[in-house]
């Protein structure tokens, strides 16, 4: 499975970005995507997932983007969005596509590239 990130850049605090993450080959032993991201000095962090399987949708999102962030995916469940609304300074961070098989958020199968969302205060 390979996973490309786009859609990063600089944004103003409080404005919107979205962020998008394309899987391609053996998509269909995928369980969920998600979003992690790493700011300057900091440890990487779990942002948001989705899974993919199965004809509901269940998401997940930490604590510190309830609220601003959304994730969604297309109808193929092969493309996964992350809607940041309401952003913050602290919201800067290299932010990375993932995916898992299972359910085990802590060592996700695949990464994507890193997308830069920069945000001015």
């Amino acid at each position: 499975v390979q996973l490309q990130a786009s859609g990063g850049g600089l944004v103003q605090s409080g404005g919107s970005l979205r962020l998008s993450c394309a899987a391609s080959g053996r998509t269909f032993s995928l369980y969920a995507m998600g979003w992690f991201r790493q700011a300057p000095g900091k440890e990487r962090e779990f942002v948001a997932a989705i899974t993919l399987s199965g004809s509901g949708t269940s998401t997940t999102y930490a604590d510190s983007v309830k609220g601003r962030f959304t994730i969604s995916r297309d109808n193929t469940w092969s493309t996964v969005y992350l809607q940041l609304n309401s952003v913050k300074p602290e919201d800067t961070a290299v932010y990375y596509c993932a995916a898992v098989t299972g359910s085990n958020w802590n060592r996700p199968d695949y990464w994507g590239q890193g997308t830069l969302v920069t945000v001015s205060s």
